[in-house]
């Protein structure tokens, strides 16, 4: 039985509909992300979660009980949130201390456990630093040792990483996730960062308007976005409309914009069925040929230099198509025609 059930879950605020009927499940131990752009809902059903709002119907279950009569204060959850919260007139140990002093734990329990978090976190010996004189990544240490003392139930992060500069949060993104796995933390993580998502979660639960556009792991959502929005979300902006034209064993052609693409597919499709392809980036194969998939030729109008990768934006027909190449594929000058040949497997039909 999973550890986590939200079932039915709908919230309003006046007359618009924040969360309109969200069901999903938790198993222990996993790191599930929140993921979707901002006033899509997310922190309003984290807060349901938490008991911190009310939902309007639905049911939220713990291990399975029913947390609607459950206070905040007795669920057991631990919370942490972008600003840290920390106290500044208190030092490490009396911030990363201070909820199990509120629990009245033992004093020889409240130094285990303290020790434990701050040795989680690599901030052993930082016990007696004044917290104003931490950088901000050791501020977002201090703050997730505090909500890894007490040993919560079930931990929830809210933009953690939100006020880092982005070098920071790329480093501590992946120590993120090692400490969870570390303390044995079921997990629920709010972003509306992809790369973040990506890099922590176990699975990840895209949002969109208050719904549930795709659940799956990071490789599954990368891999096969579920819809439109979650492939532009994800940055993928390849996106052509196109109509099937013929429909053989698993491969369909489909007439675009930009020409005739041959896709293989075990999705359902028609004859004539209006379709929406997405080209990813590294679809194409510059000068390349490959008649069986797709050629296309269209006039290079933009190449930039990305470090491991070169970006290149291809002009088809009006529409402009974005690919990324390794640094030895790069057209001669901008403004000039090119063929591109597209791979199979990085076509699909959404």
């Amino acid at each position: 039985m999973s550890l986590l059930r939200v079932t039915h879950i709908h919230k309003s605020f006046t007359a618009q509909t924040i969360l309109p009927e969200i069901s999903f499940e938790i198993d222990q131990g996993e790191i599930v992300c929140l993921l979707g752009p901002s006033g899509c809902g997310k922190t309003t059903l984290l807060r349901i979660i938490a008991g911190l709002e009310t939902a309007d119907s639905g049911e939220v279950t713990f291990n399975g009980t029913d947390l609607a009569e459950v206070p905040v204060h007795q669920r057991g959850f631990g919370l942490m949130f972008q600003d840290f919260a920390l106290f500044p007139h208190k030092n490490v140990w009396d911030n990363v201390i201070f909820g199990l002093r509120m629990q009245h734990e033992p004093a020889n329990q409240i130094q285990q456990q303290a020790k434990r978090a701050l040795d989680l976190v690599g901030l052993t010996g930082f016990e007696k630093r004044d917290v104003n004189q931490l950088s901000g990544g050791e501020r977002q240490r201090v703050a997730l040792a505090r909500s890894l003392a007490p040993q919560p139930k079930l931990l929830m992060l809210d933009e953690p990483l939100g006020s880092l500069d982005r070098k920071l949060r790329e480093e501590l993104m992946i120590e993120l996730r090692r400490i969870l796995k570390a303390a044995g933390l079921t997990s629920i993580y709010v972003t509306h960062d992809q790369q973040e998502a990506f890099a922590i979660a176990d699975r990840v639960i895209v949002m969109n308007a208050g719904r549930l556009e795709q659940i799956g792991t990071p490789q599954e959502v990368y891999a096969r976005p579920a819809s439109e929005f979650v492939a532009r979300f994800l940055g993928l902006s390849n996106l052509i409309r196109g109509t099937i034209v013929t429909n053989t064993s698993g491969a369909v052609t489909v007439q675009t914009p930009i020409g005739q693409l041959h896709v293989a597919t075990d999705r359902a499709v028609t004859v004539n069925e209006a379709v929406t392809v997405l080209i990813r980036p590294d679809a194409a194969d510059l000068n390349g040929k490959d008649e069986k998939f797709g050629q296309i030729e269209g006039v290079l109008i933009d190449a930039a230099f990305r470090g491991k990768y070169n970006r290149i934006v291809i002009r088809v027909n009006d529409i402009d198509l974005v690919f990324e190449l390794d640094t030895h594929s790069m057209p001669a000058a901008i403004g000039q025609r090119v063929s591109v040949a597209l791979h199979n497997n990085s076509i699909m039909i959404l």
